[in-house]
């Protein structure tokens, strides 16, 4: 049975509310489909993150892997993604038998192949094994995560895209903040070690099975209760080719913020490494790692949405490049002499408020340098940009970490972030128009 309203679910822009009439507001600026699309991504969150929170340990302490072969694999969640990104921007922009984009399609194909790669994490015992399989499960994430955004921009009237994206992110980071916590309780549950001497894994395989069945259960919400059609794809008719998707790069604004995605992702340490630097520097006891993520995305979680609607009344752009200048003092947080829990909750904290003020802000910064029948492939371009960055600063960083230490490869990372920034900020200064949806 399908349950989702074929019908388009654009909300009307809300006039002017008094106060009593806010409630209305807020529901007219982020329609059901964009709640319907922030469960699928919460309980998809909450599946991956189980499996993201004690891989690092397990890799590295369980199996000895060296900083550099950590940064590869690490990379490969990056680069995989990016791959086939752009790919399923442009698929989910052609048109069906029916004249509608294939948005939920696209991104449906991209969930099940993610969840259907859980499973095979009981069986991968060896480093190349693991590799391969998170390598396609970040094909499935490239896949879906274009089509996903898509359908939010598309539903969501621009002037509230900022206040829709950071619900959705919102929505999604409160699954990435139960994921840890799910593991850990699991970890207890099923009484396994943290392989701190490389000894059972049972632990982990209960892990592993917990969050197949949780990625089971977001294709099904997909399935069920997101709309097909939304917003404009209704009466489009166009079907852009892959080198219209491509030649979008001479829009001045997209053009312009995929390079500075690219340059600020170059120096933007992965979340993995910077949990690693926070657990040894604190001195945390390896049981206690797969909580680190709980700061950042309880911080995220909080942040989201009343900085989703900052950028809707500052500019999208200049929110973006004030988070990376909040990451930086995390980082020169990280370095300074300061230690204890404090300082590393600080750090957590200014982690997850650089989320919440780039990772959906990007996204609707995107949009709107966009047409609307090249809405996939326009943000897959910035997100394809992003991700290779990210990719090759993860195989820097490791490298960097090889040779000389970790604290000295994040003042690296710091000073190249810094300069960036800059960088950023001139690139980003000329006002562009932005492109009617």
């Amino acid at each position: 049975m399908y349950v989702a309203d074929s019908r388009s679910s654009k909300a009307p822009v809300a006039p002017a509310t008094a106060p009593g009439r806010r409630g209305a507001a807020l529901r007219a600026a982020v329609p059901g489909a964009v709640v319907a699309l922030g469960t699928v991504s919460l309980v998809t969150d909450i599946s991956s993150e189980m499996v993201s929170a004690v891989l690092p340990l397990y890799l590295l302490t369980g199996l000895g892997l060296s900083p550099l072969g950590f940064g590869l694999l690490d990379g490969i969640q990056n680069g995989f993604s990016a791959l086939v990104r752009l790919a399923g921007g442009h698929l989910a922009d052609r048109r069906g038998a029916d004249g509608a984009a294939r948005h939920k399609a696209v991104a449906a194909v991209g969930y099940g192949l993610s969840a259907l790669c859980k499973p095979l994490l009981l069986f991968a015992h060896t480093v190349p094994l693991i590799g391969a399989v998170i390598a396609v499960d970040r094909t499935g994430k490239g896949l879906r995560t274009a089509p996903r955004d898509a359908m939010i921009s598309l539903a969501t009237e621009p002037e509230h895209r900022g206040r829709a994206f950071g619900v959705h992110r919102a929505m999604d980071t409160a699954g990435a903040l139960l994921g840890p916590l799910t593991a850990f309780l699991v970890l207890r549950l099923a009484g396994g070690p943290l392989l701190a001497d490389g000894g059972e894994r049972h632990g982990y395989d209960a892990v592993f099975t917990v969050s197949a069945c949780i990625a089971a259960l977001g294709v099904l919400v997909l399935l069920l209760f997101v709309p097909n059609r939304l917003g404009s794809d209704e009466t489009s008719t166009s079907t852009p080719s892959l080198r219209d998707g491509i030649r979008l790069l001479r829009l001045p604004g997209l053009r312009r913020l995929t390079l500075c995605a690219v340059l600020l992702g170059l120096t933007t340490v992965s979340d993995s490494f910077l949990y690693l630097l926070v657990q040894r520097q604190l001195g945390l006891a390896t049981n206690l790692f797969p909580l680190l993520p709980l700061g950042t995305a309880a911080a995220f979680l909080l942040l989201a949405v009343p900085l989703g609607a900052l950028a809707d009344r500052i500019g999208r752009r200049r929110l973006f490049l004030a988070g990376h200048a909040v990451l930086l003092l995390a980082y020169g947080l990280l370095l300074s002499p300061l230690r204890g829990l404090p300082a590393v909750l600080c750090v957590l904290v200014l982690h997850g408020s650089f989320y919440a003020a780039t990772d959906g802000v990007l996204a609707a910064a995107a949009a709107d340098a966009v047409p609307a029948d090249q809405r996939g492939a326009g943000l897959a371009l910035v997100g394809t940009g992003q991700a290779l960055a990210r990719f090759a600063c993860s195989l820097l960083f490791g490298a960097l970490w090889s040779a000389i230490g970790g604290a000295g490869a994040l003042a690296w990372s710091a000073g190249a972030l810094a300069l960036c920034v800059v960088g950023a900020a001139v690139v980003l200064r000329e006002p562009t128009r932005e492109v009617p949806s």
